[in-house]
């Protein structure tokens, strides 16, 4: 399982939680002012307590294909990041990266990083550490203002709807794409694709990155090899066709969807960005 809880964030003094029927689709979402929701493991959230281990793996480069190692520190990398409770004093337990909008202030990540099921809200105090390592934050951390998930996976946990939008409050009066850009979103691109996937073991304090193609698990997920990607890694953007002289790359999942990612490490899953997922990230653009 490989995330771990969650509170509530929506902008109105009170979590509201607002449905909106969009193609047969209604999103939720709610402000940072909200009532606190107690943190439960899920998918591949990471666990409260765990003890850290051994840094490795220890690569300063690629590895071979689904293998993982520790990534350079790059503009690239720079835009995935760690997501923890209220702050850095605690354990981070999911991951999260910068998605372009015209707010320039968006994440995007698993659902179940950032709605209790069990509360019934989302969760209300998250913050976003990028390029975090051994408790170095390069450019400190970033209040989550607002959640924005799929009414479905709100009322049920669908896993085909496991992706959330995250809105950012300004840090020193900048954007968070102001200072380390954002990669774009891409919809329908198909199951085959080869991608870099990073994230945050909950157990380590560096990022760790695999490379490896996608594979079609159903109709509505896709599937990896890659090792490692434990508790924590909930949320890990899979990012395709990254280009040096745009800065960019594209997002065609994150981690999370079938088993909440998985309940293995070295197999992961993700929910297939359709035009539910092209809905939503339009509703988290109308609210950013």
């Amino acid at each position: 399982m490989r995330s771990l809880a969650w509170k509530s964030v929506l902008p109105l003094t009170v979590v509201v939680i607002m449905a909106a029927a969009v193609v047969g689709y209604a999103a939720e979402e709610s402000d940072m002012t909200g009532n606190v929701a107690s943190h439960k493991s899920f998918g591949k959230s990471g666990e409260s307590g765990e003890d850290p281990q051994d840094q490795d793996p220890a690569a300063t480069a690629p590895a071979d294909d689904g293998n993982a190692y520790t990534p350079r520190r790059t503009e690239q990398n720079a835009r995935v990041g760690a997501v923890f409770e209220k702050d850095d004093s605690g354990d981070h337990f999911c991951t999260a990266s910068v998605v372009q909008s015209p707010g320039r202030n968006m994440l995007i990540t698993a659902a179940h990083c950032a709605y209790d099921a069990e509360a019934g809200s989302t969760v209300n105090d998250l913050v976003f550490a990028p390029d975090y390592r051994d408790g170095d934050e390069p450019t400190g951390l970033w209040k989550v203002k607002k959640v924005i998930v799929d009414d479905r996976w709100a009322k049920s946990q669908d896993e085909d709807l496991d992706v959330a939008f995250l809105i950012l409050d300004k840090k020193d009066g900048k954007q968070i794409q102001d200072v380390l850009g954002g990669n774009t979103l891409g919809i329908d691109r198909g199951f085959d694709n080869e991608v870099k996937i990073t994230g945050y073991p909950t157990s380590r304090d560096t990022p760790i990155s695999c490379q490896n193609r996608t594979t079609k698990y159903s109709d509505t997920q896709m599937r990896i090899q890659c090792t490692d990607f434990e508790g924590g890694t909930s949320g890990s953007p899979w990012l395709a066709d990254y280009d040096p002289k745009s800065h960019t790359g594209t997002v065609i999942g994150v981690l999370g969807g079938h088993e909440g990612g998985g309940d293995q490490d070295d197999v992961s899953y993700a929910a297939y960005f359709d035009d539910d997922v092209a809905v939503l990230y339009r509703r988290a653009q109308d609210k950013d």
